[in-house]
């Protein structure tokens, strides 16, 4: 993503997963106030880590002073495997916090995701909230392009920030509605986006950060 930006490989289940790690400027912050693990949309698709929106959201959280850590799911540039629709790829994320955790010891933990990205999120949110024995379950979770009727979401933190497309045809929001509406948990449309954000990418980064400030002053 930038020069700082770190590439490694860490070993899953089905082979290496290639990963890539941001930390916040050094300037502005003297020490790393947070995890966030970023996931990126469907692999069979043309999604990577290097997507648009991932990006945006990495850069997001290491504006908020956060290590932002993402993951090439299974069979995406060098990582090895091929696509297990998201069981297999939660479980490499789950493998991915726990070698961050062991970097960063005892930092708050943020799960933010795209499109496939968010349903691979979402269970792992579920699994820790079920299971602590690998450490507590993220602080908040952040789903844009959520992919309500295409995946099986499971039901979600009511802090959580979701961001949709107006004019996404690829999750409609109607389908975001119907999911979150017996949740009771609102969403922020973006008028005129599409599924991928073109030109609108900055209301991304303006939403979250402008949020997650006002989380931390109430």
């Amino acid at each position: 993503m930038n020069a700082q930006t770190e590439h490694f490989l860490i070993p899953g289940a089905a082979g290496q997963l290639q990963c890539a790690l941001d930390l916040p400027d050094p300037e502005a912050f003297h020490e790393v106030r947070g995890l966030a693990l970023v996931a990126h949309p469907h692999p069979l698709f043309g999604g990577s880590m290097d997507n648009k929106v991932a990006q945006t959201l990495a850069r997001t959280f290491t504006g908020l002073g956060y290590a932002a850590v993402r993951m090439n799911f299974r069979g995406v540039g060098q990582s090895e495997g091929v696509h297990d629709a998201g069981m297999g790829e939660t479980d490499d994320m789950a493998l991915l916090l726990a070698q961050m955790r062991q970097r960063f010891p005892g930092l708050p933990l943020v799960l933010a995701g795209f499109s496939f990205g968010t349903f691979v999120q979402a269970r792992l949110q579920q699994r820790l909230m079920q299971d602590t024995e690998n450490g507590p379950p993220a602080e908040r979770l952040v789903l844009v392009g959520a992919a309500a009727g295409k995946w099986a979401m499971p039901d979600i933190p009511a802090n959580t920030i979701l961001i949709h497309g107006e004019l996404d045809d690829t999750i409609p929001l109607t389908a975001v509605l119907d999911w979150l509406r017996p949740q009771d948990i609102p969403v922020t449309v973006i008028p005129g986006a599409d599924h991928f954000f073109h030109r609108r990418l900055h209301h991304i980064k303006q939403l979250v950060s402008s949020m997650w400030g006002m989380t931390e002053k109430t």
